[in-house]
């Protein structure tokens, strides 16, 4: 999506002839970091340095300058961020939960992946889809990758907010680096706790009868969607049940006001049974919000084996995950997931922590768009996020998608081609097009020395 432009043709004349000078300037600023970026990318050293600390690299390495440079950002401690005044609304809601927001994105993938239940053979584990300092060490794909040592800790409910990594397509939704919040309650499993449970819903319940909303909801437990071995029925319903209730509650509270609600026109929820390695029943949630259905979130009672692996076998509980930039996209009318990176002051001065201003584009500027052809190595692969990662390693937000219009093998020499076209555009001003042939060529270059392409 594109942002609208309202400035006047008199205002960009000037402001086009006051910026010569400086566009001339970050063109040669550009070029010289693209040539160090470059040089350090083809001459690295054995170990990687994050967080103060220096790690072996090995051949699972694939974190790249652009991503580890966002590790000490953390957006959602920004006072006045977008993304610090929607994560401090959920937190006033679920103001009896624990609050965590500092834990390391620096994981092992048997705690991102298999503490959680993931099969050996899930996508998420490999190289493409996820972000490896080396084999034994990983940036987060999910906040999910702390439930275990949180529950450990003692927690029986608890908020955890934090930065996720995971190599993705290129476009106005898409970021390698995103933001979520995860929540959590358990209870004791026996009778005892289970009648805390029916007690909070009963006044979760009569609490949302008096709310202007309607809700579509799916069985608790289904056969489609059933409680796991071990978990009676009835408790697993009545929890599933105390997730829903609580959730439909947060999200009234995030949604109800911007959504206009009236008597005529209630805000509309609807649960959808779902499937996730680490829950299960489970559930996504949909909201109906400015005339179309947006998922929301994903939740489920926690499997049982991720409690008796943190050390609490005795208990039962729900968890819930959200992406902050999916819901702040939407309540904010942010049009482009790289504006919340921006530190341009026409975008931050927008916001104030604690409250939802509706953005206002302050430009919208032309795009350069460029191609490039490759033969692709016989009996190499490389995948589309390669290429996105190249793109951004070399160009950062610079970049506003990338789509790959072509691919074919040739019948007689059974190589492989693929044809990328890349839309450079400036969020902040207008770029050039001799700045975007600068880039081009770097991420030319980048291909040509790093998985030896032969450009057609």
């Amino acid at each position: 999506m594109l942002a609208r432009a309202f400035s006047s043709p008199h205002a960009l004349r000037t402001s086009s002839r006051l910026s010569q000078g400086l566009l001339r300037r970050e063109t040669n600023h550009v070029r010289l970091n693209i040539r160090r970026g470059l040089a350090t990318s083809l001459n690295p050293s054995d170990t990687i340095q994050l967080q103060g600390k220096d790690y072996p690299r090995d051949d699972w390495t694939n974190v790249t300058p652009s991503i580890t440079s966002k590790i000490p950002l953390r957006l959602h401690t920004r006072q006045g961020h977008p993304l610090s005044t929607l994560r401090a609304l959920i937190e006033e809601h679920y103001s009896d939960f624990a609050h965590l927001s500092s834990l390391s994105p620096l994981v092992s993938p048997f705690k991102n992946f298999d503490e959680l239940g993931f099969p050996p053979d899930h996508p998420g584990r490999s190289k493409t889809d996820s972000y490896y300092v080396n084999r034994d060490l990983m940036l987060r794909t999910h906040t999910s990758a702390h439930e275990v040592e949180v529950f450990r800790a003692g927690h029986d409910r608890w908020l955890l907010t934090a930065d996720v990594y995971r190599r993705d397509e290129i476009d106005g939704s898409h970021y390698p680096v995103f933001h979520q919040v995860e929540g959590a309650r358990i209870w004791e499993a026996g009778a005892n706790g289970m009648r805390e449970v029916a007690e909070d819903n009963a006044r979760l319940r009569a609490a949302l009868a008096a709310e202007n909303i309607v809700i579509e909801d799916v069985p608790h437990v289904s056969g489609t969607n059933p409680a796991q071995p071990g978990h009676d029925p009835e408790h697993s319903a009545l929890v599933a049940e105390n997730l829903k209730l609580s959730l439909n509650s947060m999200i009234l509270r995030l949604f109800g006001h911007a959504a206009g609600a009236t008597k005529a026109e209630p805000l509309r929820v609807r649960w959808i049974e779902a499937y996730f390695p680490f829950t299960s029943p489970s559930f996504e949630v949909e909201v109906f919000f400015r005339g179309k259905w947006l998922e929301i979130l994903g939740s489920g009672v926690v499997q049982q084996k991720t409690l008796d692996v943190a050390g609490v076998p005795n208990k039962i509980g729900w968890a819930f995950g959200l992406g902050l930039e999916r819901i702040a996209m939407i309540l904010f009318s942010i049009p482009d997931i790289r504006l919340f990176w921006s530190e341009d002051p026409r975008f931050l001065r927008q916001f104030q922590q604690g409250q939802f201003t509706t953005f206002q584009p302050y430009s919208k500027y032309p795009a350069c768009t460029k191609d490039v052809s490759f033969w692709v190595p016989t009996g190499a692969d490389l995948h589309e996020n390669d290429f996105c990662d190249v793109v951004r390693d070399v160009a950062g937000d610079m970049v506003e998608d990338v789509k790959k219009i072509d691919e074919f093998v040739h019948p007689k020499t059974n190589r492989k081609s693929l044809c990328f076209r890349v839309n450079y555009r400036s969020m902040d001003r207008s770029l050039s097009n001799e700045e975007a042939l600068v880039l081009h060529s770097q991420v030319v270059n980048r291909l040509k020395d790093q998985f030896a392409v032969e450009i057609r």
